[in-house]
């Protein structure tokens, strides 16, 4: 198989993952068809379904893929809901404050990691506002953060609590009290 059939069976997301393997094996020194190996297992996977596309080739690719030096690869990883809690601890010393981020954004990222995160700049801090396994505390100061958006995930968070809704429920920005106002209306 030559670079370019590779590429264009790489953007098929039902190729199967024997096949998506041995193209990364073949071409791993090769910067865009590893990216697109990381795209490809990009779009098998859902938030909506943790355990959709979830196998051990998945695995073995995530973590092949978390040591290359393309970011664009590393953030696929990062976010991706089947990467190993080994791979995303790895991860969230990673050079790239968007990596770094994307794990603060993954729900399974381990609360002790979450905590670490909260320490590093704002981009990765605002990550866990979205975060449905970011710990209470953290969504309790992300609440009175500057930024709306930051609110808003927090509000939009189902781990966040009666308390903090009803807090951000008063908050100056429309969209933040409306999403808290919701949220609450739904857990009754």
């Amino acid at each position: 198989m030559d670079r370019n059939e590779a590429l264009e069976l790489l953007d098929n997301k039902e190729l199967p993952l024997e096949k998506v393997e041995e193209i990364f094996e073949t071409f791993k020194d090769d910067t865009e068809v590893v990216g697109m190996v990381a795209m490809n297992l990009s779009l098998r996977t859902s938030v909506y379904d943790r355990q959709k596309g979830k196998s051990p080739i998945m695995t073995r690719l995530l973590i092949a893929l978390s040591q290359v030096e393309d970011m664009g690869s590393r953030w696929a990883v990062a976010k991706n809901p089947h990467t190993p809690v080994e791979i995303l601890q790895k991860l969230a010393n990673d050079k790239v404050n968007l990596v770094r981020a994307l794990v603060a954004t993954n729900p399974n990222t381990p609360q002790h990691i979450l905590y670490t995160l909260f320490e590093d700049e704002k981009i990765v801090r605002d990550g866990i506002s979205g975060n449905p396994n970011a710990p209470l505390d953290l969504l309790e100061k992300l609440a009175d953060d500057s930024d709306k958006l930051v609110r808003l995930r927090v509000a939009e968070n189902p781990a966040t609590s009666t308390e903090i809704l009803q807090k951000l429920a008063s908050d100056p920005d429309k969209d933040v009290s409306k999403a808290a106002q919701l949220r609450l209306e739904e857990i009754g």
